[in-house]
């Protein structure tokens, strides 16, 4: 594609809309303070898949939506009260968090670089801003042991996407090297 402002606007759209998507699929369970939602897979896709500035704009895209009003958060939620919510502090991780992916990751096709750009960007990045912000919010004080440790039961689920999103994006990132020198 000879515009590489328009590829990068469609990169932008598509991972948009995956993020939307995959926050439909959320799971809320009693003892966590956040619901488990399918968004930090798609973060690490962005991140795995796109350079930094597409990752960065299609995460940047999907903020401004969700403030905007559009439902595009967690189960539809949109809205600057949702921003400034306890999961604000995540969805403001999920832009960090597919950058640092996309910085970290190299050229995308080694297994062992994606999966540890994955669990950086994907899981330490969103949780360093994430869960802060949880505990201000929820307490007044950016730690709280029980909410902390609350959090820990995002890490299973979390590994399960790392490997997910590494197995995609390199295999993706393989085919377009070869759709490229085709």
């Amino acid at each position: 594609m000879r515009n590489k402002y328009l590829k990068d606007m469609m990169y932008a759209a598509v991972f948009t809309g995956l993020m939307t998507v995959l926050g439909w699929i959320s799971i809320t369970l009693p003892v966590l303070p956040a619901p488990i939602t399918g968004q930090t897979l798609g973060v690490m896709l962005a991140g795995v898949i796109l350079t930094p500035k597409q990752a960065g704009l299609s995460m940047t895209t999907y903020i401004a939506l969700g403030a905007a009003g559009l439902p595009v958060f967690q189960k539809g939620g949109a809205g600057i009260a949702y921003l400034t919510g306890p999961t604000g502090g995540f969805i403001i991780g999920f832009l960090i968090g597919a950058i640092v992916i996309s910085l970290i990751k190299g050229d995308g096709k080694g297994t062992l670089k994606v999966g540890t750009a994955c669990i950086v960007g994907g899981m330490l990045a969103v949780y360093a801003i994430g869960i802060p912000w949880l505990c201000f919010e929820i307490t007044g004080s950016l730690f709280s042991w029980p909410h902390v440790v609350s959090t820990l039961a995002f890490v299973p689920g979390d590994i399960i996407k790392v490997f997910i999103a590494t197995m995609i994006g390199v295999r993706v990132n393989k085919s377009l090297e070869y759709q490229l020198s085709a």
